[in-house]
């Protein structure tokens, strides 16, 4: 079982849960034979939806867990309280090594918390960065930070430079990327910037490049886009809504009238493949990095698609050892303090 890759995912977790979760899984065990997929969750509803689909036996097995952390409930209290739940349950499957990595769509903050108190930080991890991949002119960029720290400070951004680098070379095969930080102008930017400009500048582990402004990013000059959380995660939710709006738009212009409908249905199949490439659940969830085990985070109004490919990109994560690498670099430069 070396070479399979265990994932326990948080079957209750989402708007869309159970069923878009044991969807996603049984979709993932179908498309790889080098995944197996733990459910954590309360076990006669999940043993209800599996009924539903024809899959191998032994690809997916479930965990009960007769609790559930809802999306409004505090994180940290939650954790705490609720330690059968299919949350923490899950999470320690990992810590124990039970399972190689761990995805969930619900509660973001307990997920955070969960991740740092659970499964635990690799040591010299300042701040564990959640760093989504998100699509651009050119293919992806990785954003990082982009929801786990609202007040980071210079060296929590040089580590997320550091570990931003490592995951777009080892997973998604970007040699030598380039790093850029978010600023509003080449001379401007807070003072969260222009104090970590120059750590960036001087870093030998990576390839800084400068800054990067908002409107640059889509046209994917910039492979790793380093920000604090804050700023990260105005720039996700602004993609995806300009992304469904622009969708939308286009639906409604080439429904206008007879000579627009007709040239719909001949750009139709070319356009399709245009808008799959700017579809953010193509590229499953966002890793939070730094930790001892994997732990994806995807949307809470994920469906089957984004939980099968969150599911799918834990196998990269594990055959390219990203941990270990990231381990290396973080030690590596505490040996040089």
């Amino acid at each position: 079982m070396s070479d399979m890759t265990r994932v326990a995912l948080d079957a209750m977790g989402g708007d869309n849960a159970p069923v878009e979760m044991v969807k996603g899984a049984v979709e993932a065990v179908q498309k790889r034979n080098d995944i197996q997929v733990l459910l954590t969750g309360k076990e006669e509803i999940l043993k209800e939806e599996l009924a539903k689909y024809t899959y191998p036996d032994e690809k997916i097995h479930i965990v009960n867990a007769t609790e559930v952390i809802e999306t409004a409930e505090p994180p940290v209290k939650a954790i705490r309280s609720k330690k059968d739940s299919s949350l923490v349950t899950a999470m320690k499957l990992v810590r124990n090594g039970e399972a190689d990595a761990f995805v969930s769509a619900g509660n973001s903050g307990a997920v955070l918390v969960g991740g740092q108190l659970l499964v635990g930080k690799i040591k010299g991890v300042e701040r564990p960065p959640l760093a989504p991949l998100i699509p651009t002119l050119k293919g992806v960029s990785l954003l990082i930070d982009c929801g786990a720290n609202v007040d980071a400070r210079p060296s929590h951004l040089v580590q997320f430079a550091k570990m931003g680098s490592i995951y777009m070379e080892s997973v998604v095969g970007k040699k030598n990327p380039t790093v850029g930080i978010v600023n509003i102008g080449e001379e401007k930017g807070n003072a969260l910037v222009k104090e970590t400009f120059p750590l960036l500048k001087e870093c030998p582990d990576i390839n800084f490049i400068g800054s990067v402004e908002a409107r640059e990013i889509p046209y994917g000059d910039v492979d790793v886009i380093v920000c604090e959380a804050f700023v990260g995660n105005v720039i996700l939710k602004l993609y995806e809504g300009v992304a469904g709006a622009l969708v939308k738009k286009i639906k409604s212009g080439m429904m206008a009238n007879l000579k627009s409908k007709i040239g719909g249905l001949l750009v139709k199949p070319a356009l399709k493949d245009t808008l799959k490439d700017f579809d953010t659940s193509e590229h499953g969830g966002a890793p939070l990095l730094g930790l001892k085990g994997l732990v994806v985070k995807t949307h809470g109004s994920s469906t089957s698609k984004e939980v099968c490919n969150s599911i799918i990109q834990c196998v990269t994560f594990k055959e390219q050892k990203i941990n270990e690498k990231i381990t290396s670099v973080i030690q590596k430069n505490q040996e040089n303090i």
